[in-house]
């Protein structure tokens, strides 16, 4: 071989071994950052490329991108995911991002013609969002015909003026009317509906609807969903009640229906009296192989609107409350008398209030350490409007657990030496595997950090990060610390702890089906299901009786 030949073959591998070194550039790396994953429990200091959105690499070996992230010191972490997310405009969207949620979907409201909501947050949404068919949503087009309800409704809406609107004749059909059979088949055909659109599961406010709602039509609602194998999401019948055995009951209800009907189940905020039996059951549940799980949000008050039926006086005696010492206006920035309360209830119903539940104190540190319990904050819009994302977090009027609910459960876990990688497990990793078992195929790639998973990660300092938002006006509001850095889908929504207005969110949902799945309830046929056939006999001697089909009975 010539010099020139061998100076050419030289060149030649030299510009093949440049090429693939080029071709290992990520669009993204993290570097040196304390890498947790809570399905393999991997726990070590390694690199992670992202290309396209997606995890390419986790590895020890020095990586390079274009955007070049480094965490020593931090950990990255699969991206949290909330089921039970009212956050749904720009202000409080922010702030759920910065308290490190990359998914956050409305799975207890839920919304109200779904195509058309999820078509709306199409390239205009920073997180992850998905939502679910709203069964109080249902009842209200069928109890509540005088109120139209053309176009989408979610959280705000529904609360902030549907409910309103349905009960200004004095009647709530949603949360009072009882369904006869024609009503019934209505609610399940607008529910079923729903479904085929892709709608993530059922979406359950029964807590609400208690003296409406059957015990057969929540049985009915969650065979509708359990013939596509997705799950009720449940804000149960007695919600809030200390009394044994409402409480439990509630519940119970619920499970019994999903374990008869082998369909996947959650409690919504299970916070309450009797929560250690309702985690036992579940967990027992979980042991003969239901997918089941609950949820808990990291406060002692509550937070709902003040024309609930839990606040009228009669109820909420029985809790053993008193206005002036539970019930916070956020907005007034005091307690409530009951005639305040009253007052307020009247002028403005649709008023978002604070309930402080004493007995809360002692149990919160017990939720930290419950395997399938996760954490889902309850977030709450902050009635400022969608374009709101320029708004100063103080601006804010709500719950703190729309800011800082990812904050307090790793400060409390420091506090009370809960590991790391449960935290994760609880905010994360478990979300993603239920949701993900009932077949939505966007979960199964989300919640771990893992090569070829969605790139939704979330960056924080495990020393420093934690909570600072209060219930005093002007700090409920006020974000989370300690996390740098938001990842959706492989852009930065959080970049050096400031929220960047990128819409890197993606819809989460059931692919549309053609048909839907639900047979209206006919009385005979339900008979011809679970009662035998009648038959008439005749008397034919004194021994024996002669049937009509020809054959003899003795």
């Amino acid at each position: 071989m010539t010099l020139i030949q061998r100076l050419t073959l030289g060149a030649g591998l030299m510009a093949s071994l440049a090429s693939s070194v080029g071709a290992q550039d990520y669009d993204m790396v993290i570097l040196n950052g304390r890498v947790m994953d809570p399905e393999t429990m991997l726990d070590a200091v390694l690199n992670v490329g992202i290309t396209d959105g997606i995890i390419q690499t986790i590895t020890p070996d020095e990586i390079t991108g274009a955007e070049t992230i480094f965490a020593q010191g931090h950990v990255v972490a699969p991206g949290f995911i909330d089921f039970h997310f009212h956050a749904l405009d720009g202000l409080s969207l922010k702030l759920a991002a910065l308290d490190g949620v990359t998914t956050g979907m409305d799975l207890e409201i839920g919304a109200i013609n779904v195509d058309q909501w999820y078509a709306a947050k199409e390239g205009a949404w920073p997180l992850n969002y998905g939502t679910g068919v709203s069964q109080e949503g249902a009842r209200l087009r069928v109890h509540d015909p005088e109120v139209e309800v053309d176009g989408w409704y979610d959280a705000p809406l529904i609360l902030g003026g549907l409910r309103a609107e349905a009960c200004a004749d004095g009647h709530c059909g949603w949360q009072d009317g009882r369904s006869d059979l024609e009503h019934l088949n209505q609610v399940l055909a607008i529910i079923d509906e729903e479904l085929r659109q892709g709608a993530l599961n059922i979406s359950s406010t029964v807590g609400y609807m208690a003296n409406g709602l059957t015990s057969y039509e929540m049985f009915k609602t969650q065979e509708v969903g359990a013939h596509y194998g997705r799950y009720l999401g449940a804000h149960i019948r007695f919600h809030g009640s200390p009394q044994t055995p409402e409480a439990p009951l509630g519940f119970s209800e619920i499970l019994a229906n999903a374990m008869a009907l082998d369909a996947p189940v959650s409690m919504l905020h299970n916070n309450d009296y009797g929560w250690w039996e309702n985690e036992e059951k579940l967990q027992a549940a979980r042991a003969q192989g239901y997918n089941v799980w609950s949820e808990y949000y990291p406060y002692t008050a509550a937070s709902t609107s003040i024309a609930s039926d839990f606040f009228q006086p009669e109820v909420f005696a029985t809790f053993g409350f008193r206005y002036e010492e539970t019930m916070y206006d956020p907005i007034a920035d005091k307690f409530l008398t009951q005639e305040e309360y009253e007052a307020t209830r009247d002028t403005d119903p649709s008023r978002l209030v604070v309930v402080f539940s004493p007995s809360r104190e002692e149990w919160l540190q017990y939720w930290l350490r419950m395997p399938h319990m996760i954490v889902a904050s309850d977030s709450i819009y902050s009635g400022k409007g969608l374009e709101s994302w320029d708004l100063d977090p103080s601006e804010y009027q709500g719950h703190p657990r729309t800011a800082g609910t990812r904050g307090t459960v790793f400060r409390l876990g420091r506090e009370q030496g809960v590991p790391l990688m449960f935290s994760l497990a609880q905010m994360s990793y478990w979300p993603a595997k239920h949701l993900g078992d009932t077949g939505v195929k966007d979960m199964q790639v989300r919640g771990r950090m893992q090569e070829g998973m969605v790139a939704d990660i979330t960056i924080f300092d495990p020393v420093r990060v934690r909570d600072n938002a209060t219930y005093k006006a002007g700090q409920q509001g006020n974000p989370t610390t300690g996390i740098p850095y938001v990842i959706v889908n492989g852009q930065l929504v959080v970049k050096d702890a400031e929220f960047q207005k990128v819409w890197a969110g993606q819809p989460i949902r059931f692919p549309i089906e053609e048909r839907g799945r639900f047979e209206p309830i006919k009385v005979e046929e339900w008979l011809q299901s679970f009662a035998i056939a009648p038959f008439s006999v005749r008397q034919s001697g004194a021994d024996s009786a002669e049937v009509e089909d020809g054959g003899t009975a003795e």
